[in-house]
């Protein structure tokens, strides 16, 4: 990271959401690093099998906002966590909500949930929000509209799971596919050699995320993005 970069925003706190199905113990080396770089950290948990993308972005989102009166918020967010933000921010567009560093983010659904989404076993693991993440016309994060925030957003592009990446087209983390990441009216996209479930513990992903908290972008100085990129084949 280039030693020039401004310190952490002052007295603004960053707020790490992990994805469905996980736990805060996932995002804990990122918030290690957060917490190195300078910046003032919370790794929130939250239940997000039981219950809906909309009730869920009310209870978590309109919670930890409630907790910072009169501060800017920012957040790190892993897959369905950045869904969350998208959502409270479309029904509260003047939340105080800061820049939104959003890692493999199902923006524009996931093709995983068009094939498995109405299979009782995916329903038992995913909960409701899992079975709205899809790419049909019931999608939620492609009715969401453009951020009101400044967002960065990193896509992997390695798969753990070939069964997965059978479904999805063109290239993607076992998970989601690098396109349907990227986001109109997102200030800066990314694609880094990772796999879904482990893009919050990857070295570059960290130091990138710090780059975009503290300026609003990440780093391009480097042309590895896409070599890797283009280096990718699936199976």
């Amino acid at each position: 990271m280039p030693a020039d970069l401004p310190p952490p925003p002052a007295r603004e706190p960053v707020v790490l959401l992990h994805g469905l199905c996980r736990s805060a113990s996932s995002m804990r080396p990122m918030q290690r690093e957060l917490e190195s770089a300078g910046f003032t950290v919370s790794n929130v948990d939250y239940p997000s099998r039981v219950s809906g993308i909309g009730e869920l972005s009310e209870s978590v989102i309109g919670t930890i906002l409630a907790c910072h009166p009169g501060t800017r918020v920012h957040f790190v967010c892993h897959s369905l966590g950045g869904i969350l933000v998208r959502q409270y921010a479309a029904r509260h567009p003047r939340a105080a909500i800061g820049k939104v560093v959003m890692l493999g983010p199902p923006n524009g659904g996931s093709e995983v949930v068009d094939r498995l989404g109405t299979w009782r076993l995916f329903s038992w693991i995913n909960g409701p929000a899992g079975q709205q993440l899809g790419t049909g016309n019931d999608s939620v994060p492609k009715h969401l509209g453009p951020p009101p925030f400044q967002a960065g957003i990193i896509a992997g592009n390695r798969s753990i799971n070939w069964i997965n990446s059978l479904m999805i087209p063109g290239l993607d983390d076992g998970k989601v596919s690098v396109e349907s990441t990227r986001l109109p009216g997102a200030r800066d996209h990314l694609v880094v050699a990772s796999s879904h479930p482990f893009l919050m513990r990857n070295r570059e992903v960290m130091r990138q995320t710090v780059a975009f908290l503290k300026q609003g972008s990440f780093d391009h100085s480097s042309d590895d993005e896409p070599r890797k990129a283009r280096n990718f084949t699936k199976g």
